[in-house]
C-alpha cells in the first residue's frame, strides 16, 4: 500500500523522477523512456532533518521491490560484526550488505549473481589470519556465506567449503616463510573458485586483471588487491574504490550477455544519509568511473544528504523537487561532480498540510485552522506535520474543539500498534535534534544571539562540558545539523525553538513552579542590565510581567521615531509565552487584548489621557503578543481589535500617524496570512 507523501509526486508518479531514471513505473506496471540514456545522473535529495528523505527512499523501496534489483542502505548506521577482523571496513560490509539485497529473483528476470565482488571480498577478508588462530578466519569466511550465495545459491550456503579453505591456508602457511596478504588472498580465492564458482562464473577472476600491476593476470590483481587493503591509506581507498566497480560491473554483466533475460528497469541503488563519509566513499567511484572512464554501468543511484551545501555537491547540478516533475536537466561537465543532480525536497503547502490533517480527522472535529496553524509552526516540514495530525486525531474527544499547536505538543500519540503512546514533544525533538542531553540546548533556546548564549551558558551550564564553551559547541551542532541560522534567535528554526523551550518549560520535573524556566529567563532579564530595553523587557514576558513593557512603550510612544517603536513592539511581543500545560478556557491574553480584562492597578501619575495611551498600549502588547504565537490559533476578533487599536494610535502621534495608520492596514493581514508584521508596514519582504 502507498504512504502518504504528499508533494512528492515529482518524484514517484508514474512520469516522475524515479520512473525516468529507472526506465519503469512503480510495480512495474510499464516502461517509461530513458530521460539520460545509458547515463543516469546521481539524484541526491537533500533536506534537513523532518523534511522527508528517509520516507521517500523507503517508498521507493516499496514500489519498486521485486520487479527491479535494489537495495537500501543507511550510511550512517553500519554496525561492525562483533570480532571482525581487519579485512572488514564500513565499505566493505557496506558492499556485502548492498550485494546480498540486489541478489534476489525479481519478476521476468533470473538473480542477480555478485562472482566479482564475492573474490574481491574473500581476498580482503583474508588479512589478519594466521595459523594460531583459525577461528578468526572460520568466522570470516562465514559471514561471507551469504554473498557467496549469490553466486551459487547450494555451494555457497553451504559450510564445507570453508574448511576447504582453512585446509588450503594451512598448507600455505606451512609453505610460506613469512605469510603475506597477497599469499593467503590467492590460496583462499583459489580454493573459493573451485568449491563454489561454476565453470562459467571463474571468468569473472579475469575482471581483476585491471587492477593495478596486474598486467592482465587476474589472480595477481586480487593478490595486489589485499596487498594495498592490507597497507590502509590511499592504497586501501584505492582497493575499496575498486571493490566498488566489482559491484556495478556485477549489475552491468546481469544486465547483458546470455544473463540479460527480460529484466524491467535499471538497478536502484538507494543510500540514506550519504552525506556521512561512507556515501562519498560509494558514490564517487561511481561517478569516477562514469566521468573518467566513460562507463555505462546504468546504475540509477538515489541518494539522500541531511547537508545542503555539502562538499561533495560542489558541482552538481541544483534544482527543487516540483521543477523535477516532467524533466531533470544535468548537463555534464568535466568535475566528477557535474554527475549529480542535487534536488531540494521543498516543504509541504498549506494545502499538503490540510490534506495530511484530513486523513487524520476526516469528520472536521477539530478547530479549522489548526491545520494551518501547525504549517506555520512548522515551516510544512512534513515529520512535524505528519506526527501532529497524527496527535489531532488521536486526541480525546473533550479537548478536540479548543485544540492548538501547544496543546498539540502535550499529547500523547500513538507511534505503533505494539508500542505505547508517547509524548508528542520529547518524540518530535527526539527525531528532529538527536543528541544524547538536549538540556543545554533547551537552555540557550532562550537566547537571541551567540554573546547571549555564551553569557547563560558560562551561568548556568558550566558543568555540561570540560572542553570549551558550551554555547559554541551547541552552534556547531546545530551547523552540522544543517539547522538554518538568523537573527534574533540562537535558535532560528521556529518548530525546533518551540520543542526546545517545551522542554524548558515543562520537562524541569518543578511543575508548577517551572524552576529551569524562570532561572534562565530571569538570568538573561538580568543581563540586560536595568534599563527597561527591548531584550529584557522581552524576557519580562517570557516570566509572565508584562507591566514594565506597557510602561516603557507608553513613554516612547510620543518619540519621532515611530517606526523604531513598532519594531521594539513587535521584538517584545515575539517572547514566548509562560503557557500552563492543560489550561482550560481561552488564552488568557485574549481577554487582556480585548479590554475584557480589569486593570488592578495603573502607574501613579497618569492623567486621564496618560491612562487611556496606557490601557491602549495593554491592549495592543496583548493583541500581538498572542497573535503572532505559533503555538496560538489566529483570532479574527483580536486582529479586529489590534487594527483598531492602532489607528487610535495613529490619531494621538503627532509626527508618526502614517505609519501606525499602515501598521493598522497592514500587520492584521501580515498576520491572517501568517506572516511576521512587516516592518516597514506593508514591505513585501515582512522585515
Amino acid at each position: 500500500m502507498d504512504r502518504d507523501l504528499y508533494g512528492r509526486e515529482a518524484v514517484l508518479d508514474d512520469g516522475g523522477l524515479v520512473a525516468r531514471l529507472c526506465g519503469v513505473t512503480r510495480y512495474g506496471a510499464a516502461r517509461v523512456a530513458y530521460e539520460h540514456g545509458d547515463d543516469p545522473p546521481v539524484a541526491v535529495f537533500t533536506g534537513g532533518r523532518g523534511m522527508g528523505k528517509t520516507a521517500l527512499l523507503k517508498e521507493v523501496r516499496n514500489r519498486y521491490k521485486g520487479y527491479t534489483p535494489l537495495a537500501l542502505l543507511d550510511c550512517a548506521h553500519i554496525e561492525p560484526p562483533a570480532d571482525h577482523g581487519p579485512g572488514w571496513t564500513p565499505v566493505t560490509g557496506a558492499l556485502a550488505e548492498l550485494a546480498v539485497q540486489m541478489s534476489p529473483k525479481v519478476l521476468g528476470a533470473r538473480p542477480v549473481r555478485f562472482p566479482r565482488l564475492s573474490l574481491g571480498l574473500v581476498a580482503v577478508a583474508s588479512l589478519g589470519w594466521s595459523r594460531e588462530d583459525d577461528e578468526r578466519a572460520r568466522h570470516d569466511l562465514q559471514r561471507l556465506g551469504p554473498l557467496l550465495a549469490t553466486v551459487d545459491a547450494t555451494r555457497g550456503a553451504a559450510t564445507n567449503w570453508v574448511g576447504k579453505v582453512l585446509a588450503k591456508l594451512a598448507a600455505t602457511f606451512a609453505e610460506a616463510t613469512v605469510p603475506l596478504a597477497g599469499l593467503l588472498a590467492e590460496a583462499t580465492v583459489e580454493t573459493v573458485l573451485e568449491e563454489v564458482f561454476g565453470r562459467l562464473q571463474r571468468a569473472s577472476e579475469s575482471w581483476y586483471g585491471s587492477y593495478r600491476n596486474a598486467g592482465g593476470r587476474g589472480k595477481a590483481g586480487l593478490q595486489q588487491l589485499a596487498v594495498d587493503f592490507e597497507q590502509g591509506g590511499r592504497r586501501r581507498r584505492e582497493a575499496e574504490d575498486f571493490l566498488v566497480g566489482a559491484l556495478t560491473e556485477d549489475l552491468v554483466h546481469a544486465y547483458t550477455g546470455l544473463r540479460r533475460g527480460s529484466r524491467l528497469g535499471r538497478p536502484l541503488l538507494l543510500l540514506d544519509n550519504a552525506h556521512e563519509p561512507l556515501g562519498r566513499q560509494l558514490v564517487e567511484p561511481i561517478l569516477r568511473a562514469r566521468s573518467a572512464e566513460g562507463r555505462r554501468d546504468r546504475v540509477v543511484v538515489l541518494a539522500t544528504s541531511r547537508v545542503h551545501d555539502h562538499e561533495g555537491l560542489r558541482q552538481a547540478t541544483r534544482t527543487r523537487l516540483p521543477e523535477t516533475a516532467h524533466r531533470a536537466p544535468c548537463p555534464r561537465g568535466a568535475s566528477v561532480g557535474s554527475g549529480i543532480l542535487a534536488v531540494a525536497l521543498t516543504p509541504l503547502s498549506p494545502a499538503q498540510t490540510r490534506t495530511a490533517f484530513d486523513r487524520h480527522d476526516p469528520a472536521g472535529r477539530t478547530p479549522s485552522e489548526l491545520a494551518r496553524a501547525v504549517h506555520r509552526l512548522t515551516g510544512g516540514r512534513p515529520l512535524g506535520v505528519a506526527l501532529l495530525g497524527r496527535a489531532a486525531g488521536e486526541a480525546p474527544a473533550a479537548v478536540r474543539a479548543r485544540l492548538t499547536p501547544g496543546a498539540l505538543l502535550d499529547l500523547t500519540v500513538e507511534l505503533r500498534e505494539d508500542t505505547p503512546p508517547v509524548p508528542v514533544a520529547p518524540a518530535l525533538l527526539g527525531e528532529l535534534l538527536p543528541v544524547r542531553r538536549p538540556g543545554p540546548y533547551a537552555v540557550l533556546a532562550a537566547t537571541h544571539d551567540e554573546e547571549s548564549a555564551r553569557m547563560l551558558a558560562h551561568a548556568r551550564l558550566q558543568g555540561e562540558s570540560l572542553d570549551g564553551d558550551v554555547a559554541l559547541r551547541v552552534r556547531d551542532t546545530l551547523r552540522s545539523e544543517d539547522w538554518p541560522e538568523g537573527p534574533g534567535h540562537f535558535v532560528a528554526d521556529p518548530l525546533l525553538r518551540a520543542l526546545l523551550l517545551h522542554r524548558l518549560r515543562f520537562e524541569d520535573g518543578d511543575h508548577p513552579r517551572y524552576a529551569a524556566w524562570h532561572a534562565v529567563h530571569e538570568t538573561l532579564h538580568r543581563h540586560y542590565g536595568p534599563e527597561p530595553g527591548p531584550y529584557r523587557l522581552h524576557h519580562d514576558l517570557a516570566l509572565g510581567r508584562t507591566e514594565e513593557a506597557v510602561a516603557h512603550l507608553r513613554a516612547t510612544f510620543p518619540e519621532q521615531d515611530v517606526l523604531g517603536w513598532l519594531g521594539r513592539l513587535r521584538f517584545v511581543a515575539a517572547a514566548p509565552y509562560p503557557r500552563e500545560r492543560d489550561r482550560p478556557g481561552p488564552d488568557p491574553r485574549r481577554a487582556v487584548a480585548l479590554g475584557q480584562d480589569p486593570v488592578d492597578a495603573l502607574p501613579t501619575g497618569l492623567d486621564a489621557d496618560g491612562v487611556e495611551l496606557h490601557l491602549s498600549v495593554r491592549r495592543l502588547l496583548h493583541a500581538v503578543w498572542l497573535l503572532t504565537d505559533p503555538l496560538a490559533l489566529p483570532d479574527d476578533e483580536v486582529a479586529d481589535r489590534l487594527a483598531h487599536e492602532l489607528r487610535r494610535l495613529s490619531g494621538r502621534h503627532l509626527t508618526g500617524s502614517g505609519s501606525l495608520w499602515d501598521a493598522a492596514t497592514h500587520w492584521p493581514r501580515d498576520i491572517l496570512a501568517w506572516r511576521e508584521p512587516s516592518l516597514p508596514p506593508g514591505r513585501e519582504d515582512g522585515v
